[in-house]
């Protein structure tokens, strides 16, 4: 007979690497897309003005992430009902299949204002997908870890989504470099997005072989799975709002580091491209790095503190990086940019976790779905295009900092509200919120005391009891 304790870590292994491995592919097309943002835009949205056809692309790549909120609330609801495992292979299958069809996709010379369109609908696709990944991915890992492993555990997806788009920015740029920019103008910049479909062959396998996470087959054969999970999560509407809230700077600060820092280095700063491509592979690879620190550090002493403090220093370290671009240099504009990269990595380590630990099993996709999505199309996706839009209207090349300096504070308000009665205390498919219409149905067990505060930490519940970050694998 086998080991019940090596199974169980098998198991984790296997769902861990299922998670990661389709969470990559998702942010592969972010990547590429970025990176080619330049020859897609001239590509589909010809101008004679290259700024506006610049922002045209963005308009299209910001246009995928408005429609992630609907993605979220298709796909949410469907894994609260049928469970993580099938809603990940159905986003999975969307999500590459879309990416492929850009790279197939005939341009404005060939298709003429058809073109444009076709390529806004396929990006569309793609953010419905994406919208129904993140609630469903999150709520399986966190899940699988269990309490006192989710920081570390759910920040392997942000650092897959980091090495997503620096695998999308690899193939793109290393292909520039190989084959030159006119090459890549004509017809090569359809090659990094065709390779996705052997990616996704091996994710797909890989989670067609999982089995769905321990809470939710426990909730299923219980049968307390919510029949209607849209209606249930209004009744969080707390932990819904505090989500939105906290996710707006983790948003921004994505985007920033991610996307939008490559093109203002290389278009505003006009550093060469060399220094601009050394420059955002560091600092994406910097925070990286200091995700798995981050998330293991929070689940031995509480995420809020370290939250509030990151959040604080990455909201002035965005300031400190745009106020220093009128006179900045290659050599000067690094060490801002590296804090912001190393505090965005920090904050970002256990945003998923703290999401995962405000809602209950029963509507966890949903409410995440909902809360999340929507700060990344508004702040996060859209963030490219603002930005740009705000030198362009002011002339002033330091004015995205109202901008982002504006989402760190909103962010900074929510972490202060956030009380250890905002915490579901054990995560368990019964948690419900006092006075609602479900309580007398799911009444909430005696391990499930939402005032218990935990010893190293009062603002988490005391169920988050410090383990091995280890322990995951």
């Amino acid at each position: 007979m086998g080991n019940p304790a090596q199974d169980t870590v098998r198991k984790r292994r296997r769902a861990f690497l299922g998670a990661t491995s389709g969470h990559l592919i998702e942010w592969y097309d972010y990547g590429v897309y970025g990176f080619l943002a330049v020859y897609i835009g001239q590509a589909f949205f010809v101008s004679d003005d290259p700024t506006t056809s610049l922002l045209a692309s963005f308009a299209a790549f910001a246009l995928s992430f408005f429609i992630r909120p609907l993605g979220g609330l298709f796909f949410g609801p469907l894994a609260d009902k049928i469970g993580r495992r099938k809603t990940l292979i159905m986003a999975l299958v969307m999500m590459t299949g879309s990416t492929v069809m850009l790279g197939l996709l005939p341009t404005y010379a060939t298709l003429g204002i058809a073109a444009p369109i076709l390529l806004i609908l396929v990006r569309c696709v793609q953010g419905f997908s994406a919208g129904g990944e993140i609630g469903t991915v999150t709520s399986f890992i966190s899940e699988y870890a269990g309490p006192g492993r989710r920081g570390f555990a759910t920040c392997w997806l942000m650092v897959t989504a980091v090495l997503g788009l620096l695998l999308g920015g690899a193939v793109a740029n290393g292909m520039t470099w190989v084959l030159g920019a006119e090459v890549m103008q004509e017809w090569a910049w359809r090659i990094p997005f065709l390779i996705a479909a052997p990616l996704g062959f091996i994710s797909m396998y890989i989670r067609l072989k999982l089995e769905d996470s321990p809470e939710f087959l426990a909730l299923q054969r219980a049968g307390q799975t919510s029949r209607a999970p849209l209606r249930e999560v209004w009744q969080w509407k707390r932990a819904i709002a505090l989500v939105f809230f906290i996710i707006t700077l983790h948003s921004s600060i994505f985007y920033l580091v991610l996307t939008f820092a490559s093109t203002y280095m290389a278009k505003i700063l006009k550093f060469d491209s060399g220094t601009t491509l050394l420059y955002v592979f560091v600092a994406s690879f910097s925070a990286a790095f200091v995700m798995p620190f981050g998330g293991a550090f929070t689940d031995k002493y509480g995420r809020k503190p370290f939250l509030m403090v990151i959040g604080t220093l990455a909201t002035l370290a965005m300031f400190w990086l745009f106020k220093s671009a009128p006179t900045a240099t290659p050599a000067t504009f690094f060490a801002p940019l590296m804090a912001v990269a190393i505090l965005f990595g920090l904050y970002a380590s256990s945003t998923y976790a703290l999401m995962s630990e405000l809602l209950p099993t029963r509507i966890r996709s949903t409410g995440i779905a909902v809360a999340y999505n929507v700060p990344v199309a508004v702040f996060g996706g859209s963030a490219p295009l603002i930005s740009t839009w705000l030198i362009k209207v002011t002339g002033d090349i330091t004015s995205p900092w109202y901008f982002y300096v504006a989402t760190g504070v909103v962010s900074l308000l929510a972490l202060v509200v956030l009380r250890k009665e905002d915490f579901v205390a054990s995560g368990h498919s019964t948690a419900v919120p006092a006075n609602t219409a479900f309580a007398s149905k799911l009444a909430p067990t005696g391990t499930e005391n939402r005032n218990a505060g935990h010893p190293l930490d009062p603002d988490l519940p005391r169920h988050h009891a410090p383990a091995k970050a280890g322990a995951l694998f």
